[in-house]
């Protein structure tokens, strides 16, 4: 879905990093992309890695 404002673990700040992660991602490798994001603990890595963008397919639905 959308990806968190903090890591649920640690509670570092990670959501203003997710757009430039999702645009290098699509042509560098991810471990690179990470490592130059400063996203060093395993906790906030795996908020991105593990993010799957549903978003847009939520948003086909109307309210009940």
């Amino acid at each position: 879905m959308i990806i968190p404002i903090r890591c649920k673990s640690c509670g570092k700040p990670i959501a203003h990093l997710w757009e430039e992660f999702v645009e290098r991602s699509k042509t560098e490798d991810k471990k690179k992309v990470l490592d130059d994001l400063g996203l060093e603990r395993m906790c906030c890595r795996s908020e991105f890695i593990s993010n799957v963008d549903l978003i847009d397919t939520v948003m086909k639905f109307k309210k009940a």
